[in-house]
């Protein structure tokens, strides 16, 4: 955040002129104008902000504007493009800078700020993961001169203070910040005679320079540097920067160069991912548990590793079965799942039986894969007798008040939701008799002490407190190792959730929420979550989410935004869909009946309607066609046929089917509901249900029937129209839409976010994503240019997390053993080999892979564990197909992978460790410092760029005509 400030003893003055001057490319139609706190910069209102007028300089786009005020003036600010109606279009991101300036300024002096545009990318050595995890001893370091100008002799009538400053959020205790340049002001290049820059907090470096004296000269060229306590120094790389200077009356008196970051090379660093209830520990009941991830902290430090990934790990509990194992599908987005719950760790004095009983579970649950119903049983089991013993005393604990005081909005709710919810056998809260619908003062009553039932609503205040204990502890451990914590952010909620039965406003229960067709399932998705109401959201400016990201916060310093692309836009589909093919985009432009019919397209119901022709059901269901015609279809005009009313939803379509199955009446159930659902699915338009005379293009409408029987006329434009409809028309809207959901996200928390953007991307994401920050995904078997097979790691930009495989996929070892065709021309394309490749995935491939990803110029690269497990044969004896974590064409998939090593393993196993470790430090990736303090020789964390001793300014000069042309880097 650029903050000035000028101190002086002198007396008031009357006013002075600030000028503000910031580089900045636009395109036509737009400007740029600053807005502020106070009335003479509108009051942050952008309608009455200060325009600002474009120059050229050189190859630069200047823009230069300006505002007089009272001396001691003091105000917020920051820059905006509008259009020619001031609409915004573009802001920066960041903290606001601020604008100080106490008495002591002389009547009629003029203040520059030059300042550059603050990018989203800008913030991101500020965010958790970097402020108080991989920087924080950086972070930790001393202010010497807090962030004000001071006033120095400016008697020359020529003479201008220039105030540096610079952000340098990676130095090292011991090391110094000097700006070096051209004048002797600035040392001519010799770090012996620069200036010395102080640490004013947060990463910032400032000093003053006075006087230059543009009769001197016109034109400066400067550069920041680090001085080590080895006499090393690292010049920071691109071109010199520069200040030019005007010998005139309008010369401004003093100007504050903000100058960004430091420009070094870019951090990069690696991370291993897997689910919290894959890890496998000697100390664990059935699945992984909080606690372990101390155990994960150390074998990731171990390997040189910045960062551990996991799934959500909020309570699923909806079913009260296996079901519940899909991580995605929350029961409340703020309460942690009894499943990775510790329980030797709930009390210090747990009696001897129930330690049995505990150590009897683990021995019965040490199975190859999570048997989530009877861990979950167990665990439950266990701590009710733990908190029946102790209860009194831990609920009345200051830790616990302390807890509560701070967690009751959700967590009263919620511990009645789970206790209505087990006394109606059932989380559908439209069962509910008088509790279906939620009230403050039916809540009240649910969880009053006087209620026959608080003992059990008690329970479950305890499992969330322990809960929380367990994962805070771990969560610190990893911030003091240097270990990022990475959490996911589902994208939805279940529809029998605490949330939907709190705040039914906020979510469209009449829908559901899927994918369209891509790479995971060529039918679409449908995960059966409500849609939200972001109209309704948007009244409390998002609390809803502030709250959710507030407490992910106090566990977490990064997250993944599962599903960015629904920040852009929804896939939603009705209620009563079961597959997820026949959905339209919220928001989205549909085809209006005015636009079909200038185009010529008249017969509506043809096109919306299931196309059912007499030749389809006998192809589909040979000699039984006149039994299914019979059942579930009307023959309203010959050989053309439509659903019967109890049969036109797929929901209605399986109801039906099942209770014929139940009378032996069909046999191969799932083939017939498919080839049902085919025909049910044969439309061309879907029409708008609140609508009606709104369309939206199927999607793939060009694979159905009821297309292909169309005439060539109709077929032209409908493709023209879907083609319109899916890449051109919605570009703006969902642009628009984005902007005003993900800066909730990014605002309320200081976690940093990197969005899951696989799939169908529109082509507005990735500069979305680029203007606000969000680091992406890149998948190599997902790559997003069309027109290759496999993405290129070496051309992934430096804003994406690169792996070679994800949960929502096969591992590393499958994908290469599952098809023997693209096995090989893999090898030949990318491996650039002719020869025949390995049939299983050997070391030696997994290494190649390994080795392409953290050599990107990712800003991480995550791997999961099953892939690194692969660089040791004797990590291979499984099927390669029973590691895989999720399988999103089936909606009912059991997640329930354990790695079949455990932790304490990982850790003897010196030759893994060693071989992942070399891996990573030689792709110039940083690694945690207590690694680098086991080895015998220290290396510089992170930061290839070169080190030489200084002798004298000669070394400097020499790297200075050698610098590369300016780029743009965002974390140093």
């Amino acid at each position: 955040m650029a903050n000035w400030g000028i101190s002086s003893g002198s007396k008031s003055t009357e006013s002075v002129t600030v000028g503000f001057r910031i580089p900045y490319y636009t395109h036509w139609g737009q400007s740029l104008l600053v807005c502020g706190s106070e009335p003479v910069l509108g009051s942050w209102n952008v309608k009455k902000g200060v325009l600002l007028a474009p120059s050229h300089h050189g190859d630069e786009l200047i823009w230069r504007g300006s505002i007089t005020v009272p001396s001691g003036y003091t105000s917020e600010y920051s820059y905006y493009v509008v259009d020619d109606g001031r609409n915004v279009l573009r802001w920066e991101m960041g903290e606001k800078r601020r604008l100080v300036l106490p008495e002591g300024v002389k009547d009629g002096d003029v203040v520059e700020l030059y300042d550059l545009w603050q990018t989203g990318s800008d913030t991101l050595p500020f965010t958790s993961a970097f402020k108080d995890v991989i920087f924080r001893r950086s972070a930790s370091l001393g202010i010497e001169r807090p962030l004000v100008v001071r006033q120095n002799n400016l008697d020359e009538i020529d003479s201008v203070l220039i105030h540096f400053r610079i952000c340098c959020p990676s130095i090292e205790e011991d090391t110094a910040v000097y700006v070096i340049g051209s004048c002797s002001k600035l040392g001519q290049w010799k770090i012996q005679n620069g200036v010395k820059l102080s640490h004013g907090g947060d990463s910032v470096w400032h000093a003053d320079c006075v006087p230059l004296s543009p009769s001197l000269t016109i034109f400066y060229t400067y550069k920041y540097c680090t001085y080590g306590k080895a006499e090393n120094i690292s010049l920071e790389i691109g071109s010199q920067r520069e200040l030019s200077l005007e010998s005139s009356k309008s010369q401004p008196r003093y100007i504050f160069l903000s100058d960004g970051m430091f420009r070094a090379m870019p951090w990069r660093g690696a991370g291993v991912a897997i689910p919290m209830f894959s890890v496998r520990s000697e100390e664990d009941v059935g699945v992984g548990e909080f606690l372990d991830l101390k155990l994960l902290v150390d074998w990731a430090v171990e390997s040189g590793f910045h960062l551990v990934q996991l799934l959500p790990i909020n309570d699923t509990s909806v079913h009260g079965m296996w079901w519940d194992s899909y991580p995605y599908s929350s029961l409340s987005v703020f309460a942690l799942h009894p499943l990775y719950l510790r329980l030797d760790a709930l009390s210090k004095n747990i009696p001897n039986d129930i330690k049995h009983d505990i150590l009897k579970a683990k021995e019965e649950l040490d199975k190859k894969d999570v048997d989530y119903e009877a861990t979950m049983a167990a665990k439950l089991s266990i701590a009710k007798k733990i908190f029946s013993l102790e209860k009194n005393s831990v609920l009345n604990s200051s830790t616990f008040q302390k807890f509560f005081s701070e967690n009751e909005e959700w967590l009263k709710p919620y511990a009645a939701f789970c206790f209505l919810r087990d006394f109606f056998e059932t989380s559908d809260h439209s069962q509910w008799g008088r509790f279906s619908q939620f009230s403050k003062e039916k809540l009240d009553k649910l969880v009053s002490i006087e209620s026959l039932h608080y003992d059990i609503i008690c329970f479950h205040y305890y499992i969330q407190f322990h809960l929380h204990l367990q994962l805070s502890e771990a969560a610190g451990y990893a911030r003091e190792k240097g270990v990022v914590l990475k959490g996911d952010l589902p994208i939805g909620v279940d529809r029998n959730s605490v949330d939907t039965w709190v705040y039914p406003n906020l979510f469209r229960m009449n829908t559901a929420t899927g994918a369209p067709p891509d790479y995971f399932d060529k039918n679409g998705q449908n995960w059966g979550f409500p849609t939200y109401n972001w109209e309704e959201m948007s009244k409390d400016n998002y609390a809803w989410w502030r709250a959710r990201l507030t407490q992910m916060a106090k566990y977490f310093t990064a997250y993944r935004i599962d599903h960015i692309l629904g920040f852009f836009r929804i896939w939603e589909l009705p209620e009563h869909a079961m597959t997820g093919l026949v959905g339209k985009f919220r928001p989205s432009i549909p085809l209006s009946q005015e636009e079909l019919e200038r185009e010529g397209i008249w017969d509506f119901n043809r096109l919306s309607n299931p196309y059912v022709r007499q030749e389809l059901l006998q192809e589909k269901f040979g000699e039984s066609w006149p039994f299914i015609a019979s059942n579930f279809f009307n023959e309203y005009e010959k050989h053309h046929y439509e659903f019967k009313e109890d049969c036109r939803t797929e929901k209605k379509i399986a109801a039906k089917l099942k209770s014929f199955v139940q009378r032996s009446l069909l046999e191969d159930e799932n083939k017939i509901r498919r080839n049902l659902f085919d025909l049910l699915q044969n439309i061309v338009l879907i029409r708008d249900p609140e609508d009606a005379k709104k369309f939206y293009p199927r999607f793939n409408l060009e694979d159905t029937t009821s297309f292909m029987d169309l005439d060539d006329h109709s077929k032209n434009v409908l493709k023209r129209l879907y083609y319109d409809y899916y890449f051109h028309r919605q570009d703006n809207l969902w642009r628009q839409n984005a902007l005003k959901t993900l800066p909730v996200l990014l605002n309320c928390s200081d976690m940093l976010a990197c969005g899951e953007d696989l799939g169908l991307i529109p082509s507005c994401v990735h500069p979305v994503m680029q203007e606000l920050g969000l680091v992406g995904l890149r998948i190599q078997r997902m790559p997003s240019e069309p027109d290759l097979e496999f993405g290129i790691p070496s051309q992934y930009s430096y804003m994406t997390v690169c792996a070679p495989s994800c949960h929502d996929c096969s591992t590393l070892r499958a994908w290469w053993e599952e098809d023997e065709e693209r096995r090989r021309r893999f090898f030949k394309n990318v491996v650039g080999s002719d020869k025949l490749p390995p049939s299983k995935c050997v070391p030696d491939v997994a290494y190649f892979v390994l080795r392409q990803h953290v050599e990107a110029p990712s800003m991480w690269a995550i791997f999961p564990l099953q892939d690194l497990l692969v660089l040791k044969g004797e990590y291979m004896t499984r099927p390669a197909t029973e590691e895989t974590i999720n399988d999103p064409t089936n909606p009912k998939h059991y997640w329930r992978y354990r790695a079949h090593v455990t932790l304490e393993a990982l850790m003897k196993d010196r030759d893994l460790i060693s071989t992942i470790k070399n891996l990573i430090r030689g792709s110039g990736r940083s690694h945690p410092h207590l690694v680098e303090a086991n080895t015998s020789s220290s290396r510089e964390t992170g930061n290839t760029t070169t080190e030489k001793k200084l002798v004298s300014g000669e070394a400097l000069t020499a790297q200075l005509k050698g610098a590369p042309q300016r780029e743009s880097l965002v974390v140093s």
